[in-house]
């Protein structure tokens, strides 16, 4: 795939079995099918995926109205980058757990099923507001896996103050399936927790000990684009400035080990 720059690809790296690399054009008829299956109940605005690219793509004017753009974004980060801080953790359970129930399921039905999950993300006043997040396949390739992805987003700060931190599969058209993941219990929102993904956790020590994003992406056998975007999320998730902050930080909140750090020549750090 091209474009890595988003902090989606370590999840979706996960799931080849239903993540396509092909391209094809869109009739935005079969957006408008879509949209018109769909309960909406707020202000909302879709988007399209475009799996190899990362990229976005049909975007719905309403993005730039309800966020305060002044560009249409084109890229999957730039959405990202809008979801609050503390909701990042969650987003990325939930894409997980939704993926690997698609995947339980049977890939040769994306195009029936549903993912919906909900999030804050920044407003035009400068809020954050709890929206839903619903994706959809469009269009599949012929082993089943998804080329472009329909993305509904829907503000329902109006309906509900607060997340349940619930991901939810279910199915559209013929379809009746209707699963429900709590994640609740493993989402951690006190804030002196930091919440790493498991490639996230397994790029620390090498990041602890001076190594570049070559050297770890040739450790970890991924490529050295998606190192750089673990290490900018890893710095993001504990509020670090840099590596050598991130060293206390990550002992602090136990999740590095300060006798590694040590054995890495790093001792100064806490003289």
């Amino acid at each position: 795939m091209e474009n890595k720059e988003n902090s989606l690809t370590s999840i979706w790296e996960k799931y080849p079995k239903i993540f396509s690399s092909d391209n094809t054009t869109v009739d935005p008829a079969a957006i408008l099918d879509l949209i018109s299956e769909i309960f909406i109940a707020g202000d909302y605005y879709y988007y399209l995926i475009d799996i190899q690219k990362h990229e976005l793509t049909h975007q719905h004017p309403n993005i730039c109205e309800l966020h305060g753009l002044t560009t249409i974004p084109t890229r999957l980060q730039e959405i990202i980058d809008l979801i609050h801080p503390d909701d990042i953790p969650f987003v990325l359970a939930a894409e997980d757990a939704c993926n690997g129930k698609v995947v339980e399921i049977a890939a040769e039905n994306l195009k029936s099923l549903k993912s919906c999950y909900c999030f804050r993300m920044r407003t035009a006043d400068g809020s954050y507001r709890l929206f839903h997040h619903q994706a959809i396949t469009l269009i599949s390739d012929q082993q089943n896996r998804i080329v472009r992805s329909l993305n509904i987003h829907t503000d329902i700060s109006h309906l509900s103050p607060s997340n349940n931190y619930i991901a939810t599969i279910m199915g559209i058209h013929e379809r009746n399936d209707f699963y429900q993941i709590d994640l609740s219990t493993t989402i951690c929102t006190n804030e002196n927790t930091a919440i790493l993904t498991k490639r996230e956790l397994q790029c620390n020590p090498y990041i602890a000990q001076g190594m570049s994003s070559a050297q770890i992406a040739e450790k970890l056998n991924i490529s050295p684009h998606t190192v750089r975007v673990h290490r900018k999320n890893i710095l993001r998730k504990t509020n670090s400035r840099n590596s050598s902050s991130l060293i206390k930080r990550c002992i602090e909140l136990g999740i590095l080990s300060s006798c590694n750090i040590l054995d890495a020549g790093f001792a100064y750090f806490f003289q």
